[in-house]
């Protein structure tokens, strides 16, 4: 799934929306003392109050919000694995008989009450639902409606929730002219899901039951015994891990020495290898296409062996992809950050070429180069010789 397809099913999760239909919504009440299931219920989504109903909602969209692979990442399921999540789950997918469905929703929390004990007590959401995408129309003359045809995908989400004590307070009661130490119930924390799922991956309209949506509850920070234990998917690499081997393969090609204006044209390179895939798939680069960005840029001495054995030397893969979105900062915001003592500076990849470390008078300065008066304060600075 790329960023487009998770969009258009998170805007979907609105109250009276007929693109959504969500038959049923079942919770599951885990007990963090036993580590059992104290209660479930199972119940139409169309039964619930409306307040309710939004309430859920909006828990769904943010758990479906945050940046590919950082926050959500789509995994590919183990192969050959005895209990499989994807096999319960697509059984689930397929069956018409709720109390069925339940029982193998039920499985899944079985599974992860043998992975972890949880501090606090938790609600598992399941939801099983149909979301419709329209078919875009043939012509303008058409007298066809974009709604007429669509495309159906059935899907499961799984939202996992915690739940915060209540406050404890004194009251006084008038009638009963007596104080009461009021203990009111446990409050399900409907706003940031700890973890949860969308299954199966829904990919340019069509079904991929091989995959599974993974949102994890803090960014760069996948539970790792949950994918392998719980959803039996594949190990992942977040972005954030794929830029340091990035770095790291970079500094043992150059050997750690590389000024601003390369790095700007690295970042410029892959920005623009990335521009020319918008419409694909993101773009991943192996070591050949390392090696072709950093000559490119204009890195020296810079050869196939050089590159595959940095790669064999970093992440013990020379074959490693690595994704062209995870290593290039935001290439129009101000996503680089300079740190220093005396100041902290923030620069977009694209301005990086207009910043220089030189020396002056003996000592190292950061010059910035600029088109316009800088103003300080609201006094303009007056231009220095060296």
């Amino acid at each position: 799934m790329n960023k487009k397809d998770v969009a258009a099913i998170r805007k979907q999760f609105k109250v009276d929306n007929d693109l959504l239909k969500i038959s049923d919504i079942f919770n599951v009440y885990i007990m963090k003392e036993s580590s059992e299931i104290y209660h479930h219920q199972s119940q139409p989504f169309e039964m619930l109050e409306q307040d309710q109903q939004e309430l859920f909602m909006n828990n769904f969209k943010k758990l479906l919000t945050g940046q590919l692979d950082e926050k959500l990442f789509e995994l590919k399921f183990e192969r050959d694995i005895e209990n499989s999540s994807q096999l319960v789950l697509h059984q689930g997918l397929l069956s018409s008989d709720v109390e069925d469905w339940k029982q193998r929703m039920l499985h899944i929390v079985e599974k992860m009450l043998q992975n972890k004990q949880y501090e606090m007590d938790i609600v598992v959401t399941f939801i099983k639902a149909e979301y419709l995408k329209p078919m875009k129309r043939q012509s303008e003359e058409s007298e066809e409606s974009e709604r007429d045809t669509v495309f159906s995908n059935p899907f499961i989400l799984c939202s996992i929730n915690k739940t915060q004590d209540p406050k404890k307070e004194l009251l006084f009661d008038y009638v009963e002219k007596e104080f009461k130490y009021n203990v009111v119930d446990p409050i399900i924390n409907l706003n940031a899901p700890m973890a949860g799922f969308l299954f199966p991956c829904i990919t340019d309209n069509a079904a991929d039951v091989n995959h599974i949506l993974y949102s994890a509850g803090k960014v760069n920070e996948p539970d790792p015994s949950f994918v392998e234990e719980v959803l039996n998917a594949q190990e992942t690499i977040t972005a954030k891990e794929d830029k340091t081997v990035f770095e790291e393969i970079v500094k043992d090609v150059t050997g750690d020495q590389l000024n601003t204006s390369t790095l700007a044209n690295v970042y410029e390179e892959i920005n623009r290898v990335m521009e020319d895939n918008e419409e694909e798939e993101t773009p991943k680069l192996d070591y050949r296409d390392v090696e072709r960005v950093l000559k490119m840029s204009g890195v020296e001495d810079v050869n196939t062996e050089k590159v595959e054995a940095a790669f064999q030397h970093v992440i013990d893969d020379e074959k490693y992809e690595l994704k062209a979105s995870s290593i290039l900062p935001k290439y129009k915001s101000k996503s680089i950050k300079i740190n220093t003592k005396v100041a902290n500076i923030s620069i977009s990849p694209e301005d990086l070429r207009y910043v220089r470390q030189v020396n002056f008078n003996g000592k190292r300065c950061i010059m910035i180069e600029v088109e316009e008066d800088t103003v300080i304060e609201g006094f303009k600075m007056i231009p220095e010789a060296f």
